[in-house]
């Protein structure tokens, strides 16, 4: 009798350990969310490289606008989702950086959110009217101009 029960317990966990292995990622949805407006560049790219990975990995990738707050109200969703694999943060410099080093989060960026991949960036340029006494960015800065 106890070598039948033996027989059945190692039947089961070997059994089990082959469904638990035979799983793959993703077997469901993958969300993608966008702190931007629907048909913006940042929603472009994300529903191209959605379409990308689902062709690849053989499942939808739903892009989620959520919008407000600098990004945070999006960026504040992700964090919150449950650590499955899921849900995707998409964002940029503004929403993944500079927003925790300007305001109080009730997330923190860097323990909450762990970076997957670079995307393409864009260079950003600083304009001002031209009796601005200062001319470099240094001295805009440091708030006084050059004497």
């Amino acid at each position: 009798m106890r070598m039948l029960l033996a027989a059945t317990v190692a039947i089961a966990v070997v059994t089990g350990a082959i469904n638990a292995a035979a799983q793959t990622y993703p077997n469901k949805s993958v969300t993608i969310i966008v702190p931007f407006a629907a048909g913006g560049p940042s929603d472009a790219l994300a529903r191209l490289l959605g379409d990308r990975m689902k062709t690849t990995l053989g499942q939808p990738f739903l892009v989620e606008n959520v919008t407000g707050a600098a990004g945070s109200i999006a960026v504040g969703r992700a964090v919150r989702a449950a650590p499955d694999g899921y849900t995707i943060s998409f964002g940029h410099l503004g929403t993944h950086v500079a927003n925790g080093a300007i305001y109080s989060l009730p997330y923190d960026l860097l323990a909450d959110l762990d970076p997957v991949v670079l995307l393409p960036s864009n260079p950003m340029v600083v304009v001002s009217k031209p009796t601005l006494p200062a001319k470099t960015l240094k001295e805009v800065l440091e708030g006084s101009p050059p004497a």
